[in-house]
């Protein structure tokens, strides 16, 4: 007779592989409305409901929902540094390995969607993590960073990639990845898998059409600090006070998330008193919107000027970029980083994200009038700017990834990956031969 012990894992009386079976069950459901609705408007109850569970079932594997968004974060990483694992194994070069792993982002959503394979959640609320579970996610975080940098650094030193700087290429990479459970529900199911292929082939190529290198033009950076009100002018007071607000809080919702951000120590950063505070801002959703249209508006400005400017699309495109970076790592910013975007309510959210895709379609155009006057390749318009758009989300805090000695060089190197590619250029391979 077969003891207990040695129960076949597949078997219905092998009580561990039931939990276990169970757990995975609600981390995916989890993930799966944490990436839709947000963490936020989640609740312990939702979760619950959708698996048919009751709530003090769903409590026997999980007793808060911090801990769960926790436990969905740390599947996250296992399954980010699987993933590497295998690769490391297999008989690949580095740039392929860095491009499986790239791509296995899209075909991880795809699998999801067919319900081949678990619901895996964005990490996008590490920072209103406890102090514990925060330094847990963020160390295996750096660790998958490390190796994908790793991959890079060897493609580099090979040969098999041009010389860039590879911490700002690796940080714009992921950044092009994160957000592709946002969007990929755009195509069609049996798109995704060449929509992976045409992204990596962004990345390998770059959106330059030239066969030398695209060197980015001198920046002219225009100061628009704000000087202090003039007189008895209360609007302008008004203004420039909600506008400290919004760039207040705008920092600490980027750092801390929703959850984290406290509109006492915002008021306090500030040194007003807490009644002058609220007396601008009734609560921390208020607050958290406008500081979302306060961005909007930043990058709405960016984005006209650079229709105005000269120059090919290419050129436009790049400068546009560069600004919005300037944007979100000067006192100019920052800008809202859209890691709390599920924060917000359903309509204020829908608000924001139609208003954002609207901003962010001004990329359409440009690339557009790249490929009209040669300077940008025949590339799937959409896919390039939904990675740049990932990409400069990513881009706020850079001097935490890499020593900053001048911003636009920081800008520049960023964003290379993008025009130029990882591959050395045909004008480069044409000299070496």
């Amino acid at each position: 007779m077969t003891s207990t012990s040695s129960t076949n894992s597949t078997s219905p009386f092998n009580r561990k592989a039931q939990h276990d079976a169970k757990r995975i069950a609600i981390l995916s459901e989890a993930a799966r409305l944490f990436n839709s609705k947000g963490s936020r408007a989640t609740t312990l109850q939702d979760v619950a409901r959708e698996l048919g569970l009751t709530k003090t079932s769903l409590y026997y594997y999980v007793r808060t929902k911090e801990e769960l968004i926790f436990q969905c974060y740390e599947v996250t990483m296992q399954r980010q540094h699987a993933i590497m694992d295998a690769l490391d194994k297999a008989s690949l070069s580095p740039l392929e390995r860095a491009g499986d792993f790239f791509k296995s982002q899209f075909e991880g959503w795809l699998s999801a969607q067919t319900k081949d394979d678990v619901h895996i959640a964005a990490p996008l609320e590490i920072a209103s993590l406890k102090p514990q579970h925060r330094k847990a996610i963020e160390t295996e975080y750096i660790a998958m960073f490390k190796r994908l940098r790793g991959y890079l650094r060897e493609a580099v030193e090979s040969g098999e990639a041009r010389g860039i700087e590879t911490t700002s290429a690796t940080r714009a990479i992921i950044g092009a990845t994160d957000w592709v459970f946002h969007w990929l529900h755009q195509l069609n199911r049996d798109e995704v898998l060449d929509a992976a292929d045409a992204a990596w082939d962004i990345i390998l190529h770059g959106l330059s059409a030239k066969d030398d290198e695209y060197i980015s033009r001198p920046l002219v950076m225009s100061s628009d600090g704000d000087r202090p009100a003039q007189g008895f002018d209360r609007e302008e007071q008004h203004r420039q006070k909600q506008e400290a607000f919004y760039k207040a809080g705008t920092w600490f919702f980027n750092r801390k998330g929703f959850n984290g951000a406290s509109l006492d120590e915002i008021a306090e950063h500030l040194n007003v008193s807490k009644g002058a505070f609220y007396y601008h801002i009734r609560n921390k959703e208020d607050l958290l919107f406008a500081c979302y249209q306060r961005s909007i508006a930043m990058v709405q400005r960016i984005d006209s000027q650079a229709m105005r400017a000269d120059g090919t699309g290419l050129e436009k495109l790049d400068e546009t970029a560069r600004r919005v970076f300037h944007a979100q790592n000067s006192d100019t910013g920052p800008l809202i980083r859209y890691n709390t975007i599920t924060a917000l309510p359903k309509a204020r959210r829908k608000e924001i994200l139609l208003a954002t895709e609207d901003a962010d379609s001004r990329f359409d155009t440009l690339i557009a009038e790249g490929k009209l006057d040669g300077s940008i390749r025949d590339v799937n318009s959409l896919l390039a700017r939904r990675l740049m758009a990932g990409a400069i989300n990513a881009s706020m805090d850079i001097s935490l990834w890499r020593a900053i000695s001048d911003l636009d060089s920081a800008a520049i190197e960023y964003f290379d990956v993008f025009y130029n590619g990882l591959l050395p250029r045909k004008s480069a391979r044409e000299n070496n031969s």
